[in-house]
């Protein structure tokens, strides 16, 4: 390229970036030291995130003498560890909220007298929020004693725990000994009346 050209005369270039001076680094503030103050130090409680600056000598002299829990009592000091085991949030008890506290027992679900459905519209639920359960329940699904059980009580699959209590009660009362005068086919049948109804016990329908 020629010198007198005159794309020669429109390149231009960056200048030259002067250097920056470094700053000297802060004196240390303790009081009557002149020396750099390159280390560190927590001001303390209530001011988290700054810092003093003092020399080596200083800041052990400073982190010697350093209590975070400074005037306070020994009841804030034990709360405040306790709270920091969650971070200093808040908390709630594991598996307490309102709908478990309104949730039936279990020995209701399994006998049938409360029937959890499926309700996003809370066409079936009351006002507070228990379900009345489906217009036709579904035939209980039971194992081959269970059912052994059911039969020999003379009831139903959907026998409600009320109609179980009832219906032993009454069976008791008709084969016990002591009403059939000692009869042995009465007795064999009121041992499989109380055995019966301890296997649905044991197994929640009551």
């Amino acid at each position: 390229m020629r010198l007198d050209s005159k794309y020669f005369d429109r390149i231009r270039t960056r200048r030259k970036r002067e250097p920056e001076a470094e700053q000297a680094p802060p004196t240390c503030q303790w009081d009557g030291c002149d020396k750099k103050g390159t280390h560190r130090a927590p001001v303390g409680r209530n001011a988290e995130g700054q810092f003093f600056l003092f020399c080596f000598e200083h800041v052990k002299d400073y982190n010697k003498g350093y209590n975070y829990f400074s005037g306070l009592s020994d009841g804030e000091i034990a709360r405040y560890q306790k709270e920091a085991i969650t971070g200093h949030r808040p908390t709630w008890t594991v598996g307490v909220n309102k709908a478990a506290r309104n949730s039936p027992l279990h020995s209701d679900v399994r006998s049938g007298s409360y029937a959890r459905v499926r309700d996003p519209f809370g066409f079936v639920k009351d006002g507070q929020g228990q379900g009345r359960g489906p217009r036709f329940p579904q035939e209980r699904k039971l194992k081959t004693l269970e059912a052994k059980a059911f039969d020999t009580m003379g009831l139903g699959a959907n026998a409600t725990g009320a109609e179980i209590k009832s219906r032993y009660k009454e069976l008791v009362k008709k084969h016990h000994p002591d009403a059939n005068g000692g009869d042995r086919g009465s007795e064999e049948r009121f041992r499989a009346v109380i055995q019966a109804y301890q296997l649905l016990k044991q197994n929640g329908f009551c």
